[in-house]
């Protein structure tokens, strides 16, 4: 019997499985003349549990507890083969079509041992060795194919995506099977994303490690702002440098002429790379013009990485996308966005958590009541300037009875957000921070979808303007999405919910998940990737870990 075992989210590989070796497919794994192989593996791995730690051609094994209990559940017979390692290297080799790193499945060791593994005369020991070594590596490898090289918690704290169980065996079971049956290149197509977005992410990757090959492009050298209609020496440079990603055609390289045909290329440049769309070549276009190919590899391959995160989660039916990188909101049914709306996020300081939750309800012409956060942070150090500030934001004082409380009678100067024995409260209307309507989902974070009167800040191209909600440029749409009531909730009966003035709350009839995200990418047009700015500094930090040496975290001690 089999139990259903999950590849752990905290880093580690939880083993805990009974299985039982059909004797048809054990009997294709390679020999063991007199056991001796057997024996040396199951001292070798008795030596790691005692010590925590083996070495193989001084290379460390990674999954301690888990090849333990893979051949401990298989009778500490070998699983390697020539042959078979040499289709395990093959697929270490492609893992960089991933975004991965071959030299994290020990690619160097087991391309210098692998000859051994066929020669005439080799010793049991060697031969053990190298059947661990493998089979790390082939664990390893499965294990960041589904879901990641980098454990999310350990940049997130807050993180709350749970993976799903992988097979109908759990994570071990499943490398135990595909080990017994030789099924290695099964089990890695099964376990890599089969999702659009990630193979059109693996796609880019591909065409823009094509695009090093070639030699990718030189810097455009600084200078005065480049427009339509000037003559300049670093024209031709320009026009180069948006040749080599497609935005331009190849005629006409050297003209030093800023034509229209280059107005229009810079345009498309700069809708690619979510820029203001105005065909001049100042500060801010000609600082990405200049990021080299070598770092958009590293923008994708981090984006490959998120979406091994995440994208096993995405549910069937009905769900609500928040890019926060891209500031941008999607309504997805049945895998296609129906809708999509530009956002307004968290300032840096202020960053929209990453999280996913599940809508329940939609308030038409919300209250707002201030949070503990903007208490503390902005509207109690400007009471204490002038106690005014309240009346001119349509900020009342509540007790803890409802009752309205006049603000001249408080002393400000006393009060902190951690003992203010009051709510801040703000009445519906034009003027209400949240709009016309809020979209509500569980979260400790007080972090929701809403309407907002700053509708101006929409057409700015870099939106993180908010306390850590997210502003919505359509909500009413959204909202009949959600309400998905054509009889009762059609724009016109939303549209009179809304005139009518009054707090109103609406349950959706079934919960419809929300997902959180954070993507510097998009790869939706394939050969038109688009790059986004980086709003909260979160590439570098995945870069880092994502290219480091790769350590299973430690479980707390009970």
């Amino acid at each position: 019997m089999t139990q259903g075992v999950r590849w752990a989210t905290a880093g580690m590989l939880v083993l805990a499985l009974s299985f039982v070796l059909p004797a048809a497919e054990a009997a294709a794994r390679p020999e063991d003349p007199g056991g001796g192989i057997a024996e040396i593996l199951r001292e070798r791995l008795e030596q790691m549990q005692s010590t925590g730690r083996v070495e193989v051609a001084e290379t460390e094994l990674v999954f301690r507890r888990g090849l333990s209990e893979i051949y401990q559940k298989s009778g500490y017979r070998p699983f390697w083969t020539p042959e078979r390692l040499g289709v395990l290297l093959e697929l270490v080799r492609e893992s960089e079509e991933d975004g991965l790193r071959p030299q994290d499945y020990h690619l160097a060791t087991l391309s210098r041992l692998a000859p051994e593994l066929g020669a005439a005369g080799i010793d049991a020991m060697a031969r053990a060795n190298v059947d661990l070594l493998a089979t790390d590596s082939f664990a390893l490898l499965l294990y960041h194919l589904y879901l990641g090289k980098v454990d999310p918690k350990s940049l997130d704290p807050r993180w709350n995506f749970e993976p799903r169980p992988i097979g109908d065996q759990g994570g071990a079971g499943f490398v135990l099977d595909a080990l017994t049956r030789g099924r290695l290149r099964e089990a890695v197509a099964e376990v890599r994303l089969n999702h659009w977005w990630y193979q059109k992410a693996r796609a880019a990757l591909a065409e823009y490690r094509g695009l090093a090959a070639r030699g990718g492009w030189a810097a455009i050298p600084p200078g005065q702002t480049l427009k339509a209609g000037i003559s300049d020496s670093r024209v031709p440079a320009l026009r180069r440098r948006l040749a080599a990603t497609g935005d331009l055609s190849g005629e006409s390289l050297g003209s030093t002429v800023f034509d229209a045909p280059l107005t229009a290329a810079v345009r498309a440049f700069q809708a690619r790379h979510r820029l203001p769309e105005d065909g001049v070549v100042g500060p801010g276009t000609l600082g990405e013009l200049n990021v080299s190919v070598e770092v958009r590899i590293l923008q994708i391959r981090i984006n490959l990485e998120r979406a091994r995160w995440v994208l096993h989660e995405t549910p069937p039916g009905d769900l609500v996308i928040v890019d926060v990188a891209g500031f941008e909101v999607a309504y997805i049914r049945d895998q296609e966005a129906i809708w999509r709306a530009r956002i307004q996020i968290g300032r840096p300081y202020r960053q929209t958590p990453i999280f996913k939750s599940e809508i329940e309800h939609v308030v038409f012409n919300p209250t707002w009541t201030v949070p503990p956060g903007i208490l503390a942070k902005d509207i109690l150090p400007a009471v204490r300037r002038d106690v005014g500030y309240l009346g001119r934001k349509g900020l009342d004082v509540i007790d803890h009875s409802g009752r309205k409380v006049d603000p001249a009678g408080i002393d400000w100067a006393r009060q902190s957000a951690g003992t203010f024995p009051y709510a801040l409260r703000q009445e519906p209307g034009p003027d209400n921070a949240l709009g016309r309507v809020k979209i509500v989902f569980p979260n400790p974070y007080a972090v929701y979808l809403h309407d907002t009167p700053s509708k101006a800040l929409f057409e700015e191209s870099a939106r993180a303007f908010s306390s850590g909600c997210i502003r919505v440029e359509q909500p009413l749409e959204l909202a009949r999405l959600l309400l998905n009531d054509p009889q009762e909730w059609d724009a016109r009966e939303i549209d009179q919910a809304v005139a009518a003035g009054k707090t109103r709350t609406v349950r959706l009839r079934r919960p419809v998940p929300v997902l959180l995200m954070y993507w510097t990418i998009d790869p939706r047009v394939p050969g038109r990737t688009v790059f986004k700015r980086d709003p909260y500094g979160r590439d570098a930090p995945l870069a880092r870990a994502l290219d480091a040496p790769f350590r299973l975290r430690r479980r707390p001690a009970p």
